[in-house]
């Protein structure tokens, strides 16, 4: 089952509003991945808020499936890299060689410089590589050797990890999760979706050749680029800001937490609250946007207190008191 608090939004757009190429691109995606419509409508947000979007599951819920098929659809330059623990930062960001003919050094660009980068297992490699996507995630830029080398407009990192339970694998820091605009949960699929899926393959569904499936580009960068127009159009009116504020800022005072929301946070749950009040037909803010986006937005920056955690208490049960408890504007 998808994330069950990023659902899609509702009402079909016209055949002039950037929201229609969303609309394709769901309907592409859907020829191929049964459900996952949260998962696809978080990373739908993420890129209309130039956010990079954490999918966490168990092997086998189908998270590389769905950013292929995504990128598929898509028509933006996608490379995968699969983390590894033998991957070095210089096999993602690119490395200055020497060409003997010409007798200069010259800079040989990594996976990194693309439009989609799927980071898959992006857990099984060791810190000293996830850390060379901070730059890239933060400041749209690599730097090797002193010199800065921007990367290509627009950059999202979609990346997919197990659950840190499983062997061989190194938990984000706390620094590059927080660049992240989205962690989203992936589970299991519900019984109906799961015989879905069976009688696909049942037909002959071949989940490693998306192209068979009539996967098409059906949106690209000016799709991306008129959607991040609209969305920067939106009203935020005061009351909504400060109710922002009031949510980022009881995280950091609940005894729950060792480690509440950053400034950087609160950013990220405006611009995603923006994103989705647009793809939900409106042209303001409410705080039902925020608190419908506040917890895949929020997650990931908060830390739970050790003993707490044993006992069960997660961050997504912390969001709920928070977001039960915070006033909301009228």
């Amino acid at each position: 089952m998808s994330d069950p608090t990023v659902p899609p939004p509702p009402g079909p757009p016209s055949s002039d509003d950037p929201r229609a190429a969303i609309a394709r691109l769901r309907a592409e995606v859907a020829k191929v991945v049964v459900g996952q419509e949260g998962t696809v409508s978080g990373i739908v947000v993420a890129l209309l808020s130039r956010g990079h979007v954490l999918l966490e599951g168990v092997p086998g819920t189908a998270k590389t499936l769905l950013v292929k098929t995504l990128a598929a659809a898509l028509d933006l330059e996608t490379r995968r890299v699969q983390f590894t623990p033998d991957l070095m930062p210089s096999d993602l960001i690119g490395q200055v060689v020497y060409r003997q003919a010409e007798g200069s050094f010259t800079f040989r660009e990594g996976p990194v410089f693309t439009n989609l980068l799927l980071a898959d297992e992006v857990n099984r490699t060791p810190p000293k590589t996830q850390a060379a996507l901070l730059e890239a995630m933060e400041e749209r830029q690599v730097t090797v050797e002193g010199t800065a080398h921007l990367l290509p407009e627009p950059f999202l990192v979609i990346a997919t990890q197990n659950p840190i339970e499983y062997e061989g694998t190194y938990p984000l820091p706390e620094a590059q999760l927080d660049r992240f605009l989205f962690k989203l949960d992936v589970g299991y699929p519900s019984a109906a979706e799961e015989i879905d899926v069976l009688v696909r393959h049942d037909a002959g569904m071949d989940p490693h050749d998306i192209a068979a499936a009539g996967v098409r580009p059906v949106a690209g960068a000016a799709d991306l680029a008129a959607g991040r127009a609209a969305v920067g159009r939106l009203r935020v009116e005061q009351p909504v800001l400060e109710y922002i504020v009031a949510v980022v800022r009881a995280t950091r005072e609940s005894p729950s937490l060792s480690l509440g929301v950053s400034p950087r946070g609160a950013a990220s749950l405006l611009h995603a609250a923006k994103a989705w009040a647009w793809l939900s037909g409106r042209d303001f803010v409410t705080p039902d946007e925020v608190k419908a986006i506040a917890k895949p937005t929020l997650r990931h920056r908060l830390m739970v207190r050790p003993e707490l955690e044993l006992e069960g208490v997660t961050p997504d049960g912390v969001l709920d008191g928070v977001l039960a408890t915070v006033p909301v504007p009228r």
